[in-house]
């Protein structure tokens, strides 16, 4: 008796050291877009690997020419980073290789829509950064937007990542005590930064009280 079970014990065995240690798959499907680097298909949540788009709540600012002025226009340019990547993606079957997960389960991909590099569309169109944290995958194409002056290269804007940290309150924290406006790359990074940071204007950065940080980045 024992000798006939012996081959179903094996199977068994094998079975479990299949699903305890599998191979990274791809994730395939007809995703929803949750924003400008991630897609959900079901219940599973795949951030793009190497990139960074504007939270769907973060404004850019544009440069906008009008007849012989120019003027600035502050616009949404985490939604507009969200359409643009529906844009892509359609109602297209898309093909995520797995690349790792994150601390929030998220499985963190490359995708492709047919033979097109998703994430690479969305930084060489302007949409996202190479986040190079992570990755140096995609700095020729955020390079190239740059140059185009394409998406959110169209005026200023703050990092997303440094957006998520001082909206998440991180920006009373004394790591930025001894912050002033030469600390910023932008105007809109700054303004960003001053807003967060609440009131009384901790960090000394507007000096005349109008409500706009750091007038000489503008």
């Amino acid at each position: 008796m024992a000798s006939c079970l012996h081959p179903v014990g094996s199977a068994a065995a094998l079975l479990v050291s299949i699903v305890v240690f599998p191979a990274n798959a791809d994730v395939t499907g007809m995703p929803r877009v949750i924003d400008g680097d991630t897609i959900a298909f079901g219940n599973q949540r795949v951030r793009l690997h190497g990139i960074d788009a504007p939270e769907s709540r973060q404004y850019c600012l544009a440069r906008v020419a009008y007849h012989t002025s120019a003027w600035e226009e502050r616009w949404n340019c985490g939604e507009e980073a969200t359409f643009a990547l529906a844009y892509e993606v359609g109602d297209h079957w898309v093909r995520c290789e797995e690349k790792d997960i994150d601390r929030y389960g998220r499985i963190v991909a490359i995708c492709y829509v047919g033979p097109y590099d998703l994430n690479a569309l969305m930084v060489r169109k302007g949409w996202a950064l190479a986040y190079r944290q992570y990755s140096k995958d995609y700095i020729d194409e955020e390079a190239t937007a740059k140059a185009a002056g394409a998406g959110i290269w169209r005026g200023d804007f703050t990092p997303p990542w440094k957006w998520r940290m001082w909206s998440s309150g991180d920006s009373k924290q004394s790591d930025f005590k001894d912050w002033n406006c030469s600390d910023f790359t932008t105007w809109q990074e700054a303004q960003d930064f001053f807003k967060q940071a609440g009131p009384n204007d901790p960090h000394r950065l507007d000096g005349d009280k109008d409500g706009i940080a750091c007038e000489t980045l503008r």
